[in-house]
Protein backbone atom coordinates (compact mmCIF):
# COMPACT_ATOMS: atom_id res chain seq x y z
CA UNK A 1 0.00 0.00 0.00
CA UNK A 2 2.84 2.37 0.82
CA UNK A 3 4.40 1.66 -2.56
CA UNK A 4 1.08 2.48 -4.23
CA UNK A 5 0.82 5.80 -2.39
CA UNK A 6 4.45 6.66 -3.26
CA UNK A 7 3.87 5.86 -6.95
CA UNK A 8 0.68 7.95 -6.95
CA UNK A 9 2.55 10.86 -5.32
CA UNK A 10 5.37 10.67 -7.88
CA UNK A 11 2.83 10.55 -10.72
CA UNK A 12 0.96 13.54 -9.30
CA UNK A 13 4.17 15.60 -9.01
CA UNK A 14 5.22 14.58 -12.52
CA UNK A 15 1.87 15.57 -14.00
CA UNK A 16 1.77 18.93 -12.20
CA UNK A 17 5.35 19.85 -13.18
CA UNK A 18 4.78 18.82 -16.82
CA UNK A 19 1.73 21.04 -17.26
CA UNK A 20 2.31 24.04 -19.53
CA UNK A 21 3.13 27.13 -17.55
CA UNK A 22 2.64 30.66 -18.73
CA UNK A 23 5.73 32.78 -18.56
CA UNK A 24 5.58 35.96 -16.57
CA UNK A 25 5.32 39.25 -18.43
CA UNK A 26 8.97 40.05 -17.71
CA UNK A 27 10.08 36.66 -19.07
CA UNK A 28 7.92 37.17 -22.17
CA UNK A 29 9.43 40.61 -22.72
CA UNK A 30 12.93 39.20 -22.31
CA UNK A 31 12.24 36.32 -24.71
CA UNK A 32 10.58 38.56 -27.30
CA UNK A 33 13.40 41.11 -27.03
CA UNK A 34 15.83 38.31 -27.80
CA UNK A 35 13.73 37.33 -30.82
CA UNK A 36 13.76 40.90 -32.16
CA UNK A 37 17.51 41.20 -31.64
CA UNK A 38 18.01 37.97 -33.59
CA UNK A 39 15.70 39.12 -36.40
CA UNK A 40 17.56 42.42 -36.68
CA UNK A 41 20.93 40.67 -36.61
CA UNK A 42 19.98 38.17 -39.31
CA UNK A 43 18.16 40.61 -41.62
CA UNK A 44 20.90 43.24 -41.34
CA UNK A 45 23.10 42.06 -44.25
CA UNK A 46 20.13 41.92 -46.63
CA UNK A 47 18.67 45.20 -45.39
CA UNK A 48 22.00 46.88 -46.02
CA UNK A 49 22.37 45.16 -49.39
CA UNK A 50 18.97 46.15 -50.77
CA UNK A 51 19.48 49.72 -49.56
CA UNK A 52 22.86 49.79 -51.30
CA UNK A 53 21.34 48.39 -54.49
CA UNK A 54 18.65 51.06 -54.57
CA UNK A 55 21.23 53.81 -53.92
CA UNK A 56 23.54 52.54 -56.66
CA UNK A 57 20.70 52.27 -59.13
CA UNK A 58 19.30 55.70 -58.30
CA UNK A 59 22.73 57.31 -58.65
CA UNK A 60 23.31 55.38 -61.89
CA UNK A 61 20.06 56.60 -63.42
CA UNK A 62 20.82 60.16 -62.29
CA UNK A 63 24.36 59.88 -63.78
CA UNK A 64 25.98 60.61 -60.41
CA UNK A 65 28.39 57.65 -60.37
CA UNK A 66 32.03 58.09 -61.28
CA UNK A 67 33.49 55.81 -63.98
CA UNK A 68 35.20 53.85 -61.20
CA UNK A 69 31.86 53.44 -59.36
CA UNK A 70 30.20 52.33 -62.59
CA UNK A 71 32.88 49.67 -63.04
CA UNK A 72 32.60 48.26 -59.51
CA UNK A 73 28.80 48.43 -59.26
CA UNK A 74 28.01 45.10 -61.00
CA UNK A 75 30.17 43.26 -58.45
CA UNK A 76 28.46 45.06 -55.59
CA UNK A 77 25.05 44.16 -57.03
CA UNK A 78 26.09 40.48 -57.18
CA UNK A 79 27.18 40.66 -53.54
CA UNK A 80 23.89 42.33 -52.63
CA UNK A 81 21.98 39.58 -54.38
CA UNK A 82 23.90 36.93 -52.44
CA UNK A 83 23.16 38.70 -49.12
CA UNK A 84 19.40 38.28 -49.66
CA UNK A 85 19.56 34.74 -50.99
CA UNK A 86 18.52 31.70 -48.98
CA UNK A 87 22.06 30.43 -49.54
CA UNK A 88 23.30 33.18 -47.20
CA UNK A 89 23.76 31.92 -43.62
CA UNK A 90 21.99 34.97 -42.15
CA UNK A 91 18.90 34.34 -44.27
CA UNK A 92 18.96 30.68 -43.29
CA UNK A 93 19.24 31.66 -39.62
CA UNK A 94 16.40 34.18 -39.98
CA UNK A 95 14.10 31.44 -41.21
CA UNK A 96 14.98 29.35 -38.16
CA UNK A 97 14.41 31.89 -35.38
CA UNK A 98 12.53 30.20 -32.54
CA UNK A 99 9.65 32.30 -31.28
CA UNK A 100 7.73 31.66 -28.03
CA UNK A 101 4.12 30.55 -28.42
CA UNK A 102 2.65 33.34 -26.30
CA UNK A 103 0.07 35.79 -27.66
CA UNK A 104 2.80 38.34 -28.40
CA UNK A 105 4.98 35.52 -29.73
CA UNK A 106 2.34 34.68 -32.32
CA UNK A 107 2.67 38.23 -33.65
CA UNK A 108 6.44 37.83 -33.75
CA UNK A 109 6.06 34.51 -35.60
CA UNK A 110 4.15 36.43 -38.28
CA UNK A 111 6.81 39.14 -38.22
CA UNK A 112 9.61 36.59 -38.74
CA UNK A 113 7.73 34.99 -41.64
CA UNK A 114 7.06 38.38 -43.23
CA UNK A 115 10.64 39.60 -42.79
CA UNK A 116 11.88 36.37 -44.35
CA UNK A 117 9.66 37.01 -47.38
CA UNK A 118 10.72 40.68 -47.42
CA UNK A 119 14.35 39.56 -47.63
CA UNK A 120 14.44 36.40 -49.70
CA UNK A 121 11.62 37.21 -52.08
CA UNK A 122 10.86 40.94 -52.29
CA UNK A 123 14.39 42.32 -51.82
CA UNK A 124 15.93 39.60 -53.95
CA UNK A 125 13.44 40.26 -56.75
CA UNK A 126 14.20 43.99 -56.64
CA UNK A 127 17.95 43.39 -56.74
CA UNK A 128 17.62 40.98 -59.67
CA UNK A 129 15.45 43.47 -61.57
CA UNK A 130 18.01 46.22 -60.98
CA UNK A 131 20.78 43.92 -62.18
CA UNK A 132 18.84 43.35 -65.39
CA UNK A 133 18.16 47.07 -65.80
CA UNK A 134 21.85 47.78 -65.26
CA UNK A 135 22.70 45.86 -68.42
CA UNK A 136 19.42 46.45 -70.30
CA UNK A 137 17.84 49.78 -69.24
CA UNK A 138 14.99 49.33 -71.72
CA UNK A 139 13.78 46.00 -70.29
CA UNK A 140 10.05 46.46 -69.73
CA UNK A 141 9.74 43.15 -67.86
CA UNK A 142 12.54 44.15 -65.45
CA UNK A 143 10.82 47.52 -64.85
CA UNK A 144 7.55 45.72 -64.07
CA UNK A 145 9.38 43.28 -61.79
CA UNK A 146 11.06 46.16 -59.96
CA UNK A 147 7.80 48.09 -59.56
CA UNK A 148 6.10 44.97 -58.18
CA UNK A 149 9.02 44.29 -55.82
CA UNK A 150 8.95 47.90 -54.58
CA UNK A 151 5.27 47.54 -53.72
CA UNK A 152 5.83 44.23 -51.95
CA UNK A 153 8.83 45.58 -50.01
CA UNK A 154 6.72 48.47 -48.73
CA UNK A 155 3.66 46.31 -48.01
CA UNK A 156 5.59 43.58 -46.19
CA UNK A 157 7.54 46.15 -44.17
CA UNK A 158 4.25 47.75 -43.11
CA UNK A 159 2.80 44.35 -42.18
CA UNK A 160 5.86 43.39 -40.11
CA UNK A 161 5.78 46.73 -38.30
CA UNK A 162 2.08 46.17 -37.54
CA UNK A 163 2.90 42.75 -36.07
CA UNK A 164 5.56 44.35 -33.89
CA UNK A 165 3.14 47.09 -32.76
CA UNK A 166 0.58 44.45 -31.79
CA UNK A 167 3.20 42.48 -29.85
CA UNK A 168 4.21 45.72 -28.09
CA UNK A 169 0.57 46.36 -27.21
CA UNK A 170 0.01 42.84 -25.89
CA UNK A 171 3.07 43.12 -23.65
CA UNK A 172 2.52 46.80 -22.85
CA UNK A 173 6.16 47.51 -23.71
CA UNK A 174 8.43 48.68 -26.50
CA UNK A 175 10.38 45.82 -28.06
CA UNK A 176 13.43 46.64 -30.20
CA UNK A 177 12.54 48.40 -33.46
CA UNK A 178 12.56 46.35 -36.64
CA UNK A 179 15.62 47.35 -38.66
CA UNK A 180 14.46 47.09 -42.25
CA UNK A 181 14.65 50.24 -44.33
CA UNK A 182 11.88 52.13 -46.01
CA UNK A 183 13.23 52.14 -49.54
CA UNK A 184 12.83 54.92 -52.11
CA UNK A 185 10.86 54.29 -55.27
CA UNK A 186 13.28 54.11 -58.19
CA UNK A 187 10.93 53.03 -60.98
Amino acid sequence: MLVGVAVAAVLAVTIVTDLPQHASRSVQISNDTTVMKQVNQYVSPCAYAVGETFTIFQEHTEHKLTPSDEATAPGLLRDDQAACSLTDQSMFDLGNVEVPGSEAGKQLQQLVATVTIWSTSDALSAIEAIQTLWTDPSSASARRQLAKAEGLLASDRKSALANLATADSVLDTQLPTLQIPQLPTVT
